[in-house]
């Protein structure tokens, strides 16, 4: 059943998720408008958007009151995941079936974004988020 606490969990997850991702999406369009490959932008981008996201989640929608050391470890794998995950959206359905990368990375941000709530919920921040 799902409680209270964990709509609000995915409130705040989704506010720093839609602000972070904006701004990176804003950012990718811009240079690969002007500058780099689609997969080689993702690759130099994706780190940046960690960092960011690793910060506000743990603040502000998981409330992570835990160890930060195994907390980071965990949330950086997770990412991985992601990332191998976003690039192969790409490389799939932009490279592969020619829809054009601007589109695939707009769906695979929310594919992604879905994937990474679970993993950050049961797998980095557990032990908080459960407490809710």
């Amino acid at each position: 059943m799902v409680k209270i606490a964990d709509i609000y969990q995915m409130f705040r997850y989704a506010i720093v998720g839609v602000l972070n991702n904006l701004l990176g999406y804003v950012v990718y369009l811009l240079v690969t408008y002007f500058w780099l490959e689609p997969k080689v932008a993702v690759t130099i981008l994706y780190p940046i958007g960690v960092l960011i996201a690793y910060f506000s989640h743990a603040k502000y929608s998981f409330s992570h009151q835990g160890d930060h050391a195994w907390a980071i470890v965990r949330f950086f794998v997770s990412y991985f995941i992601c990332y191998w995950l976003n690039l192969s959206m790409l490389y799939f359905f932009s490279d592969k079936l020619g829809y054009p990368h601007q589109i695939v990375q707009a769906v695979a941000i929310v594919v992604v974004g879905g994937v990474l709530f679970l993993l950050l919920k049961f797998f980095v921040f557990w032990p908080a988020s459960n407490k809710e």
